[in-house]
């Protein structure tokens, strides 16, 4: 299967909450990387529990907002709304033999990190999607 069908069908399989079909798509030692909380998930096993061990059952779709692809290299930026926070994800994935072997995920919400004063007359606020 090629990379971008991969990481889509990733997606499809979380936003599911099928565990075991995030399972086949993710390589057995499989390295992701979450810079902004300083976390390393190391392994399909590891990577599948902190995922379906979120609490939210009653989670609201998941929403791919673009997915772009070169070779074994896939971008996407999601949505992920819960009940308390919109959370946002660029991930950088890299497929391999039709799994996911490594990835760097930057999660986060919008407008999470307050706009500094001193661009205000640089910049416009961003209106909500």
């Amino acid at each position: 299967m090629e990379p971008l069908r991969v990481v889509a069908r990733l997606w499809e399989r979380i936003e599911a909450r099928d565990w075991e079909g995030v399972a086949g798509l993710i390589a057995e030692d499989a390295v992701i990387e979450w810079p902004v909380s300083a976390e390393r998930i190391v392994g399909r096993a590891n990577f599948i529990a902190v995922n379906s061990d979120d609490g939210d059952a009653d989670e609201k779709p998941v929403r791919v907002l673009r997915i772009l692809a070169d070779g074994d290299h896939v971008v996407t930026e999601v949505e992920v709304p819960q009940d308390h926070v919109l959370y946002r994800a660029v991930s950088l994935w890299t497929v391999r033999d039709g799994e996911v072997v490594e990835a760097r995920e930057y999660w986060t919400s919008p407008g999470q990190d307050p706009a500094p004063r001193w661009r205000a007359g640089y910049v416009e606020p961003l209106a909500a999607d």
